[in-house]
């Protein structure tokens, strides 16, 4: 197993089959994590990655994984899923909520399940597995959230639905963040300066000149937060570029 500021930890990924997930579940098993790498994506199809070989891929480097399938926006799937990983690795000390439902349109052209889409996953859906995996973290006696969020939606023209689920989830993080400081949780936000295109996106719209070269800094970011707890950093909203910069100083 490999030995790290981690070591003995259990991690929780949510949206780890690809992109930011995925490297933010390969970077905590890189520092000694056991990682659960939660998602829907089981089987191959128009991506290539799944839950299966992320966790694979942490096994090859020595790592411990788990994948488990978890659809955020069911309730009952992310309740199985949090159960699982609690039944295999003992419990839960870090969640990491990697959610990124994204349309870009305007207003007149957003249809309502797009809108709807964006909110079920990015806000409600974080909601649900934070709600899952607080207990077990206060019963760990402490540990870190993290959600994924951005302050580069309100820089693109036409992600309004993104934007404003990303910006309801800050703020259900930074009350929350009050409210578990006594269970010595850190609650946290990670939200990069540019948005962060999945290979979902590009599958479906082709390469952007939007941003994909800040994952590595994201995942870097990811797992310094998810090594607080209540008395370290809690109740902010980080930028990845400014937190390795003040890592680095």
């Amino acid at each position: 197993m490999l030995t790290g500021t981690l070591t003995g930890k259990v991690a929780f990924v949510a949206g780890a089959s690809r992109g930011v997930g995925a490297a933010v579940a390969m970077a905590l098993a890189q520092q000694g994590a056991a990682v659960a790498v939660a998602d829907r994506s089981e089987c191959h199809g128009r991506m290539p990655d799944t839950i299966h070989s992320v966790a694979d891929r942490i096994a090859d480097e020595g790592g411990q994984a788990l994948a488990v399938s978890c659809d955020i926006t069911d309730e009952t799937s992310v309740e199985t899923a949090v159960a699982t990983t609690v039944a295999q690795f003992g419990g839960i000390d870090i969640l990491i909520a990697d959610t990124g439902a994204l349309w870009l349109g305007s207003i007149e052209s957003t249809p309502l399940w797009r809108w709807q889409q964006c909110l079920d996953t990015n806000l409600t859906g974080v909601f649900l597995v934070t709600k899952a995996v607080i207990p077990h973290v206060r019963a760990r006696g402490g540990g870190a959230l993290v959600a994924m969020t951005t302050s580069g939606g309100s820089t693109v023209r036409g992600a309004n639905a993104f934007r404003v689920s990303k910006a309801a989830t800050e703020h259900l993080y930074l009350g929350l963040a009050a409210e578990l400081k006594a269970d010595n949780i850190a609650v946290n936000c990670l939200g990069p300066s540019r948005l962060v295109l999945t290979e979902s996106w590009l599958t479906d719209n082709g390469e952007s000149d939007l941003s994909r070269s800040m994952i590595g800094t994201l995942a870097a970011a990811a797992t310094f937060l998810a090594g607080q707890d209540g008395t370290g950093i809690t109740g902010t909203i980080q930028r990845p570029e400014a937190l390795a910069a003040r890592r680095a100083g």
